[in-house]
């Protein structure tokens, strides 16, 4: 899952990079409001976690542009502005929940995960598609009751084709997605064809149903 900080705070910033990554976030980070719009604008986000006194500009901006845009990023405020006021016109805004520093890091993790539960899965902590089951909490998947052997890259891959299930999605975002801001730099995507076929291999071998789809020329689709 992919989650942006927007924080001019650098040891925060630093922390917050250093314990989500631990917990198998891929992190891009932004320290003010040009550069976090920059980033908005060019990429998607599971999670966008927004500090509302920026250098440049204000976070309530960012988070008014993205209702505008309709963009689909979750968002969660972050800011030692915890008046009642901030929280519940970030709340009106469209933000997904509002957290005052100072914060303990497990807490905001518990959030992230919480409002990329709820975005994507129905609020549930297990996905359930035919005999296969994602334990999101355990970061485990079963075909019946047999646990397949993910790797993280292999098991972030199928938690973002469910969570993405009947879209196209290109080879572009996929590389994007594990990768970050990274995939500009890469010259082709021959490791997301390493990842897909081992997680196809994988899946099948456990006596999973063919939900993964190749669209040749266009990319990958979770079909159900």
């Amino acid at each position: 899952m992919k989650v942006l900080i927007i924080e001019d705070e650098p040891e925060l910033a630093k922390s917050m990079v250093s314990y989500l990554s631990g917990q198998n976030y891929l992190c891009e980070l932004a320290m003010d409001y040009h550069e976090a719009w920059d980033k908005i604008g060019a990429h998607q986000y599971d999670c966008i976690l927004l500090d509302l006194m920026l250098p440049g500009g204000s976070g309530m901006k960012i988070l008014d542009e993205l209702k505008q845009q309709h963009k689909e990023d979750g968002v969660i405020i972050i800011s030692a502005k915890n008046s009642l006021e901030d929280k519940i016109k970030g709340l009106e805004l469209g933000a997904d929940d509002y957290l005052a520093k100072p914060f303990h890091l497990s807490e905001l993790a518990a959030r992230i995960f919480s409002v990329i539960r709820r975005r994507n899965f129905g609020n549930s902590n297990v996905v359930l598609q035919g005999d296969l089951k994602v334990d999101l909490l355990a970061k485990a998947v079963y075909v019946g009751e047999v646990l397949v052997p993910l790797t993280k890259k292999e098991l972030e891959l199928l938690v973002f084709f469910i969570g993405n299930k009947n879209k196209v999605i290109s080879k572009s975002a996929l590389a994007e997605h594990l990768s970050g801001d990274l995939a500009d730099m890469l010259d082709n995507h021959d490791f997301i064809y390493a990842h897909i076929k081992n997680l196809k291999k994988k899946l099948t071998e456990a006596g999973s149903g063919n939900y993964l789809k190749t669209l040749y020329g266009n990319g990958y689709k979770w079909e159900v």
